[in-house]
């Protein structure tokens, strides 16, 4: 027959053996979400180091474009002066040291006839075929940078969300701890379903985060 102080005995090993599961579970689940903020922290510095590297390079090609477009402009200007006094072999000189990029605006300008036409482009600058790759690869850049900018702000919210899991685990830890020191079976009961839940719950909010491993 069994006796009320076996029971009750079970019992207590019962809560005991729960405690000792959950701080067992609590604590791996720590170790986890600080691996992984580490983790993100470490991809969110490596993002930011890449968004200011392009930015740089973006300002890099920024300022060849803005030099080969000063380049056309005189070149450009010289050819209009060369023409408007009627030295053609001045002007075919200038033209003969247009850049390869500012050719096609060239000929397609001259090709809307622009003396006669109405409503002619105004130079060659205007015209769709201008296009210079130093700029276009500026832009690329531009483009990349806020690209990996948004990677930075996303890996910060990311490691936060697991700096923010391991307090909630942190917390089950000292509910399964208290837990062991309390003698009345009641508390003792309370506080392990609360560390249980709260475990429970970070554990799901946690299961939807992304995860970052070294390879």
């Amino acid at each position: 027959m069994t006796q009320p102080g076996d029971s009750e005995a079970r019992f207590d090993r019962r809560l005991e053996l729960l405690a000792t599961t959950l701080l067992a579970l609590a604590a791996v689940a720590t170790a986890w979400a600080s691996y992984q903020s580490a983790r993100w922290h470490g991809k969110q510095a490596e993002a930011q180091s890449a968004s200011i590297a392009a930015r740089v390079e973006s300002t890099r090609h920024a300022n060849v474009a803005n030099r080969q477009v000063q380049i056309d402009v005189e070149l450009f200007s010289q050819w209009i002066d060369a023409k408007a006094n009627g030295e053609d072999r001045l002007a075919d000189f200038y033209r003969t040291r247009f850049r390869e990029e500012f050719v096609p605006a060239f000929e397609a300008w001259i090709a809307t006839n622009p003396l006669e036409t109405k409503g002619a482009p105004l130079s060659p600058f205007a015209m769709p075929e201008y296009r210079l790759a130093a700029t276009m690869e500026a832009e690329a850049r531009e483009k990349q940078a806020a690209e990996l900018s948004q990677a930075v702000k996303t890996n910060i919210q990311r490691a936060d969300n697991y700096t923010l899991a391991v307090v909630l685990f942190a917390m089950t830890l000292f509910f399964a701890g208290i837990s062991t020191k309390l003698h009345e079976r009641s508390s003792r009961v309370a506080i392990l379903a609360i560390g249980y839940a709260l475990f429970l719950g970070t554990a799901i909010w946690i299961a939807t985060f992304p995860v970052s491993v070294a390879l």
